[in-house]
């Protein structure tokens, strides 16, 4: 999945949507959601811009305990559904999906199968 075209973008994007959508059902059952998860293990970091402009998102940890604010989980959804659904960056849409890479979905995806 190097070269991300208009079809292999689409269907990144789409696996980053219903990925976010299983996410807020656990959510909503009480349950931890994967991406609370990968955040809790460093493997992604959803925080808040320095000048409070929105979330960033980033590949590890780069705050120390200290300076965390958590964000919201309703608030990371909203922010990454809009990440997939209009900026669709491949770098962002990559990192959201590898949090999710034990679905065999993403499995498939990622051999471009």
């Amino acid at each position: 999945m190097a070269d991300l075209d208009g079809p292999a973008l689409d269907q990144l994007s789409a696996f980053v949507l219903a990925r976010l959508d299983d996410d807020e059902r656990r959510f909503d059952a009480g349950e931890l959601p994967y991406l609370d998860e990968a955040e809790r293990h460093g493997r992604i970091r959803i925080m808040y811009a320095t000048q409070g402009e929105g979330l960033l998102v980033a590949a590890d940890p780069v705050e120390t305990p200290e300076e965390r604010v958590p964000v919201p989980f309703p608030d990371k959804v909203a922010f990454l559904r809009a990440e997939a659904r209009v900026m669709r960056d491949p770098d962002v849409l990559r990192l959201v999906a590898s949090v999710y890479d034990a679905h065999p979905d993403w499995e498939a995806l990622r051999l471009g199968t």
